[in-house]
Parts: C-alpha cells; sequence; structure tokens
C-alpha cells in the first residue's frame, strides 16, 4: 500500500484558485463564440484573481504558527500568505488593465490565461519549503511570462523582448538550479529548514551553491549587474505585463531569497548580507543614472524598478524582523503604483498609437486632469514623498538598515533618492509645464467600458498608494505578524 501525504488544501487554495481560471480561460478560448469570448476569459482571470486573494487572506488568518505541509514541500504560514495577498492584488489590478488596453485584442483566452498561471506559480514560489518546490514554482511563473512577453506576435519588440527574456531567464535558473544542486552535495538535503542543520562551516561547495542562488535571484529580481534583460524587456512587452513584472516579479523573487537566506544560511549571514549590500548600491547607482538619461517612458520605469529592487534589498541586507516587515510593507505601495503608472502609459499610448515618451506626454495632465494627478501620485510616491505610501516604505527600510549598522548604505540610498528626482518630476513636469503638441488634440478616445476599466484599476492602484500613508498601521501590522514567523 502507497503511504500518500496529507494534502493541506487551504495551503493549495489561492494557487488552486488560479489554476482553475486558467483552465477556464483556455477554454473560453476554444468553446465560447468570439463576441464573448473577451469578456468570458477576462472573468475567469478576474475571479481566480479575486478567489486568490480571499483565500490568502483566510491562509492568514488561519496560520498562527508557521509549519511545513504536504510532504514538507511548502510552507504554511503568514509570510507566503502575506506574498500571495500581494501577488493576487497586483493580478487583480493588471487584468483590469489588460482588459482596457486596446479595443481589441487577439488571443484574449490565452492572454488572461498566461496571466493567471503567472500568479498562481508566483504564490507556489513563495510557499516553497525546499528546493525542489521552490524550482519548479520558478519555472512555472517564468514560462508563463516568456510566453506572455512575446504574444504580441505582430510586434517584432514583442518578439525580440520574448527571445530575450527567455534566454536570460533560462541562464538564471539554470545557475540557480546548479547552486541548489551544490546546497544539496554539501548538505544532503533539499529542506530549506534542515539544510542549516546539516550545512558544514566553511564547505567550499555550500558557499559555491550559495553564491549561484543569490545570483539566480538577483536576475529574477533585475538587480543590478544582473539587470541587463529589463529595459529592453519591459519596453517590448504589452504594457500591462510590463507593470505586472514590476509589481509582482519582483516581489516573489525577493521575498523568496529572503526567506531562502534567513531559513537555510543563518550560519553564513555575515556572507550574503555583505553580497546584498554591494548588489544595493550597484542597483541603485545603475537603475537611478541609468533612469536619468531615458525619453521613453517604459523604459525609465524598467530603472526605475532596478532602483527600487536596490531599496529593498537594503530590507533584505538588514537580515532582522524589522527589515522583513519594511521588504513586505514596501511591495505594497510600490506594487499598487508600478501597476498604476504603466495602466497611464497604456492609456497614453492607446491614444496617440505610438509609445509613450516624456516628449509626447506634453499636455496629458491639461487633457486628462484625473489621470494626470494619478501619474504624479505614483510619481511621487516611487520617491519617497510624503502623503504617500513610499514615503513611509523607504523610512522603513532606511530604518532597518540603520538598526542592523548599515549606516553608510543609508547614505547611498539618500543620494539616490535625491537623484530619483531628476527623472519622477521630469515626468510631473512633462504633464503640466510644457505645451501640449498640436496633434494632441486628435487624441483618440476609447470605448466607454475600457476606459471604465483602465480607470478602475487607476482609481483602486491611488487607493493603495494614498491610503498605505494615512492607514499604514494596519500594513505594518501585517507586516509584523508575517514577518515574525521568519527565524532571526
Amino acid at each position: 500500500m502507497i503511504n500518500t501525504p496529507a494534502i493541506d488544501w487551504l495551503a493549495l487554495a489561492p494557487s488552486l484558485a488560479l489554476i482553475a481560471a486558467m483552465i477556464g480561460a483556455l477554454m473560453a478560448a476554444v468553446l465560447v463564440p468570439e463576441r464573448w469570448r473577451r469578456n468570458v476569459s477576462w472573468f475567469f482571470c478576474l475571479a481566480g484573481y479575486a478567489g486568490a486573494f480571499a483565500f490568502a487572506a483566510v491562509l492568514f488568518e488561519r496560520s498562527p504558527h508557521a509549519h511545513a505541509v504536504i510532504a514538507n514541500a511548502l510552507f504554511r504560514d503568514r509570510y507566503g500568505a502575506l506574498a500571495a495577498m500581494v501577488v493576487s492584488g497586483v493580478g487583480l489590478l493588471t487584468a483590469l488593465v489588460y482588459y482596457g488596453e486596446h479595443s481589441k485584442l487577439d488571443r484574449v483566452g490565452e492572454r488572461f490565461a498566461l496571466l493567471a498561471s503567472a500568479g498562481g506559480g508566483m504564490i507556489l514560489f513563495a510557499q516553497a519549503a525546499n528546493l525542489l518546490t521552490l524550482f519548479l514554482g520558478l519555472e512555472w511563473l517564468s514560462i508563463s511570462l516568456y510566453v506572455l512577453v512575446a504574444l504580441e506576435r505582430e510586434r517584432p519588440e514583442a518578439i525580440e523582448a520574448g527571445f530575450k527574456y527567455l534566454i536570460v531567464g533560462g541562464f538564471s535558473s539554470a545557475i540557480l538550479v546548479f547552486g541548489s544542486a551544490f546546497v544539496y552535495g554539501a548538505t544532503g538535503t533539499l529542506n530549506l529548514a534542515q539544510i542549516a542543520g546539516k550545512a558544514p562551516s566553511g564547505d567550499l561547495l555550500l558557499l559555491t551553491g550559495l553564491a549561484m542562488i543569490i545570483v539566480g535571484f538577483a536576475f529574477k529580481a533585475s538587480v543590478a549587474p544582473f539587470h541587463t534583460w529589463t529595459p529592453d524587456v519591459y519596453q517590448g512587452a504589452a504594457t500591462p505585463v510590463s507593470g505586472f513584472m514590476a509589481g509582482a516579479t519582483k516581489a516573489v523573487a525577493l521575498v523568496v531569497a529572503l526567506r531562502v537566506l534567513t531559513v537555510s544560511f543563518p550560519n553564513q549571514e555575515h556572507l550574503w548580507t555583505s553580497a546584498a549590500a554591494v548588489l544595493a548600491v550597484a542597483s541603485l547607482v545603475v537603475g537611478n543614472l541609468g533612469a536619468l538619461v531615458q525619453r521613453d517612458l517604459k523604459r525609465m520605469l524598467a530603472y526605475s524598478s532596478i532602483s527600487h529592487a536596490g531599496f529593498l534589498l537594503l530590507a533584505v541586507t538588514a537580515a532582522s524582523s524589522l527589515g522583513t516587515r519594511a521588504l513586505l510593507f514596501y511591495l505594497i505601495p510600490y506594487g499598487a503604483a508600478s501597476v498604476g503608472a504603466f495602466a497611464l502609459i497604456a492609456l497614453h499610448e492607446r491614444e496617440l498609437g505610438e509609445p509613450a515618451t516624456l516628449d509626447n506626454l506634453a499636455g496629458f495632465g491639461w487633457r486628462r486632469p484625473l489621470s494626470g494627478i494619478a501619474l504624479w501620485i505614483f510619481m511621487l510616491s516611487f520617491a519617497g514623498f510624503p502623503l504617500t505610501g513610499g514615503f513611509v516604505g523607504k523610512v522603513y527600510v532606511f530604518a532597518a538598515a540603520y538598526q542592523a549598522g548599515w549606516t553608510w548604505l543609508l547614505v547611498v540610498g539618500a543620494l539616490a533618492t535625491l537623484v530619483s528626482l531628476g527623472y519622477y518630476l521630469a515626468v510631473v513636469r512633462a504633464i503640466y509645464m510644457r505645451p501640449a503638441a498640436e496633434e494632441e488634440a486628435a487624441a483618440k478616445e476609447g470605448p466607454p467600458l475600457l476606459d471604465r476599466m483602465l480607470s478602475s484599476a487607476v482609481c483602486l492602484a491611488v487607493v493603495v498608494t494614498v491610503g498605505s500613508f494615512f492607514a499604514a498601521q494596519p500594513l505594518i501590522d501585517l507586516a509584523r505578524h508575517a514577518a515574525s514567523q521568519l527565524l532571526f
């Protein structure tokens, strides 16, 4: 008789909801008449993310103690549940933006199915309790994103972006797998919680595996100097997909990296915190200087995301409960602002029929006053201005780094924030202080339903971005409960 492990269905529920959404959207692409296909496949995707968010919230409430389930394959804890809530929230907003991006979308069933599939892989990735499950979740989300980026075959830049992402992503996955193999060779286990107890001190094989794991996560989180794919992929992908990658992929990569490093390699903390500090400085420098010279808005936000990876790495460098809380909190306003900013770029591109740049953004704030206000709110949140959640997130991250003794990193972070004002405020200046181009008078209005979908996503993103400042304490409490279940 075969002994099968007990299945914790609640732990699997967020991923299963998105698997069901993926299947429903794919079936809609085949069975539903074309005139209804868009609405039905979108509904499945939206319902899947809403269900995943609800299940993750219930899982958070019902997981007072962290433990591994399903033959030690997944963690059932509040840390993974909060990460699932962040991914589900970003996915929910992205589904609204994706629906409202164009008046006509080809292969709509496949688009929404892949969007749901990527979210399911991210949630499994965030819950992984061993290196094998971690790799399965990583490949699940990566393959979905590879196809999603390249799905617009009529656009050569999308095909190019898909190939670049596939090649670099496959290479980074291989590095992560080899690192995991070295760790297994040194410890004889793939279980994250058992690696620390079986890791021989100073073992070269283990240290090599640790270095390769860090590099693999750095690729996925677009951390400098492993960032070179990011601007091209963000520019070539469909705009809502770029927003989803900025808000969700980076989130799960850094959340899982912190879990793996703190749970499996506490004895090597002095090594990986130093590595994280170096990568943080590189990301802050490259991201901010690269963004300063960009005219294309999507490339600018791509470099901005590299800079934010540097700020998030300050929390990882702290290697403390406060640092974990700072990381988890930071991801909430950052994810909302990312999706919201890319949603407005999608709106601008739809109106003009060309890529959004600082030059053709002129007059956007006068033509669409509410959208202009939303865009500068997102830019100010990225920059860390008060009255936005980005301010609280940056203060929280700086506090964690200061508490851990990384004072010099605070100086670098503060200088990076000052430099970032050069390009974030340039966007605000473009929409208000430059005269509108003559051709913008003929900007195309989208169908009312599509405008309502985009507007709904932007409004929700603004509420989260601003609300995370004025109602920061409940979110801080959520982050505190989640962080308490990691070992330090």
